[in-house]
């Protein structure tokens, strides 16, 4: 099923640009090269194409706590200094660095996730894919493993909201343990 391609108008960056540090492994730049096979092996052709809305902070807040979306939405590379203490609670330093652009970051790839589930929930779609996703060890109150706010979380909660229950299978080589401790006490 072809589709729109998005963005219709130009983006200053994307996700795809945001860099985390020298030596660090996340590479988000990834996800440019993946966008790039997609559309050199025409695959664009057989499925649309969407550019995800901006998570609203409350939406974040369907599973981390207010405080923590506000702190990240508050930190920058150049007011770091002045939160010591807050960077120590949430988890925020070398395996998750703070950088240009935090924020935004985690409100696009929270809102790709979101905005799949949605479709799925809608029945506009059998299959969707947010190549950006799946930063599946946030924690309620903190970052982990390179991962800010957990989308996957917020991902399953959507569907929720129109299933009983969501089966997660995580192939990713470590433990998907945010994911895993939203739900440890529920039987969805």
């Amino acid at each position: 099923h072809k589709g729109p391609l998005f963005p219709l108008s130009p983006v200053k960056w994307d996700v795809g640009s945001v860099y985390f540090g020298p030596n660090h492994p996340m590479k988000p730049h990834r996800l440019c090269m993946t966008h790039h096979l997609v559309l050199s092996y025409e695959l664009h052709k057989k499925m649309e194409i969407y550019r995800p809305h901006k998570a609203y902070p409350v939406e974040l807040a369907q599973f981390h706590s207010a405080d923590y979306v506000d702190f990240l939405h508050r930190i920058t590379p150049d007011t770091q200094h002045l939160f010591g203490n807050e960077l120590a609670k949430y988890n925020l330093g070398e395996d998750c660095p703070v950088f240009e652009n935090l924020f935004e970051f985690c409100q696009i790839y929270a809102g790709g996730t979101i905005d799949a589930a949605r479709r799925l929930n809608n029945q506009l779609c059998d299959i969707a894919i947010n190549w950006a996703g799946g930063l599946h060890h946030a924690k309620k109150c903190e970052a982990s493993g390179f991962c800010y706010i957990n989308d996957l979380v917020l991902g399953i909660l959507e569907l929720l909201k129109h299933h009983a229950r969501v089966l997660y299978i995580d192939i990713d080589v470590h433990h998907g343990d945010g994911v895993e401790e939203a739900f440890y006490f529920t039987d969805r």
